[in-house]
């Protein structure tokens, strides 16, 4: 699933955030590393710039991923350097795409010279068009004690009922049983509100605590019922219903647990609500200071 990570990097040191979660990843699960930057013009000596500053790189990040290798000693992971020509989003998507990519791994700000990276941008584009798995780093507020901590031991999975929602659980099942790491599944309950009509004005009153109850009940049966799945495939899980914002109560959460990742659905619906890049998942990358890894639903529609 995981057998090849794209790296994207801008040749700035904030984009190099994303190295330590991408060396630590290949080096437990045993994957090829590419490292990529992408030129917009054609002159040579520009790609000749990016070419030597990968190599670097790749020497550097060889190095660190050996420290994480489960494989024989002497079968070092594969690192490879790409150079392409032309808009960032397009080759990044396109190299993904038709070179099996399996996850792609970036940080949500990175600055060079008279270029820039950044959610908004690069990134943005990037998560709206792939197909394939992407995880989010941001550079802001990124931990400095990722290489000596590691990149994996909690993950919080925010769910809101649905089929699609679920679309990301193979994908965090599997980095967590190759890791050992822990599973928190989270659902988060919306406030519900009764309406009166008075005149021509409408009231609302929200449920009061007792009549949230059904609703978190609810929501707690579902989540018993994806963790005992989990479970008997022998991954370590512990189900949260929490009252309130969505995106907020998944960054409350995070912070809590200290997860080292949110795991999402770019796309996926509820009765009351959506978990879709531009609302929930696009709060928690743009608020959240907990790497995101976000997995697009069967039938999302690319932008």
């Amino acid at each position: 699933m995981y057998e090849r990570i794209l790296v994207p990097l801008d040749g700035s040191e904030v984009a190099e955030v994303a190295l330590p979660y991408a060396e630590q990843l290949a080096g437990r699960l045993g994957s090829e590393i590419i490292l990529m930057s992408v030129s917009r013009s054609t002159d040579e000596q520009d790609e000749q710039v990016l070419r030597s500053y990968l190599q670097k790189t790749v020497e550097a990040a060889r190095d660190e991923s050996a420290r994480y290798l489960g494989k024989p000693a002497g079968e070092a992971i594969t690192i490879e350097p790409m150079v392409l020509v032309g808009d960032p989003a397009e080759s990044i998507v396109d190299y993904a795409d038709r070179s099996d990519v399996g996850l792609i791994v970036m940080a949500t700000h990175g600055r060079s010279g008279i270029r820039r990276w950044a959610l908004g941008s690069i990134a943005d584009k990037v998560l709206r068009a792939t197909k394939q798995p992407v995880v989010l780093i941001r550079a802001k507020g990124a931990r400095p004690d990722v290489r000596e901590k590691g990149v994996l031991s909690k993950a919080l999975v925010p769910m809101d009922g649905s089929k699609e929602g679920e679309t990301v659980i193979p994908y965090i099942e599997n980095l967590a049983s190759k890791l050992g790491a822990e599973i928190t599944l989270l659902q988060v309950v919306a406030i519900a509100y009764h309406v009166y009509i008075s005149g021509d004005a409408p009231a609302q009153i929200p449920y009061t605590l007792e009549e949230m109850e059904p609703l978190k009940a609810g929501a707690a049966s579902y989540l018993e019922k994806m963790a005992s799945g989990l479970k008997e495939r022998g991954v370590a899980v512990k189900c949260e219903v929490r009252v309130g914002a969505a995106g907020q109560e998944i960054i409350r959460l995070a912070e809590e647990i200290n997860a080292d990742v949110v795991a999402m659905s770019t796309h996926g619906r509820s009765g009351v609500g959506r978990l879709v890049f531009g609302s929930v998942a696009e709060r928690v990358v743009r608020s959240g200071s907990t790497p995101v890894l976000l997995v697009r639903a069967p039938g999302a529609r690319a932008e």
